[in-house]
């Protein structure tokens, strides 16, 4: 299995950054698209962004040109840098693996406990 551990997370003001971090650990042969959702109250859990093994991302609109997501696969770890955060930025974010077990073809999926990011003044 796999644990994924967010760290990061906090209060910032309007305007203000916050850099996130997932690290992954346990027993697993690879993983591959590694992701940021989060889930603000009375609302679906959304998309962030996501990052392949190879290192391409993918933003939701609402958050391109402001976050950037990065990995490094030595450390098993994904990033999530956050500039220009917006009170509507306030959720609890979670981190998201795709790994495969050894000895498996199947891929899937785990998810930390996740982060609060609160954006007030």
């Amino acid at each position: 299995q796999v644990q994924l551990v967010e760290s990061g997370g906090g209060l910032v003001q309007p305007g203000g950054s916050l850099r996130l971090s997932c690290i992954a650990s346990g027993s697993f042969s690879s993983i591959n698209v590694m992701g940021w959702y989060r889930q603000a109250p009375g609302k679906q859990r959304e998309l962030v962004a996501t990052i392949t093994g190879s290192g391409t991302p993918n933003y939701a609109d609402s958050v391109k040109g402001r976050f950037t997501i990065s990995r490094d696969n030595a450390k098993n770890t994904v990033y999530l840098q956050m500039n220009s955060l917006k009170p509507e930025d306030t959720a609890v974010y979670f981190c998201n693996a795709d790994f495969r077990r050894y000895y498996s073809v199947s891929w899937y999926s785990a998810w930390g406990q996740g982060t609060q990011v609160t954006v007030s003044s």
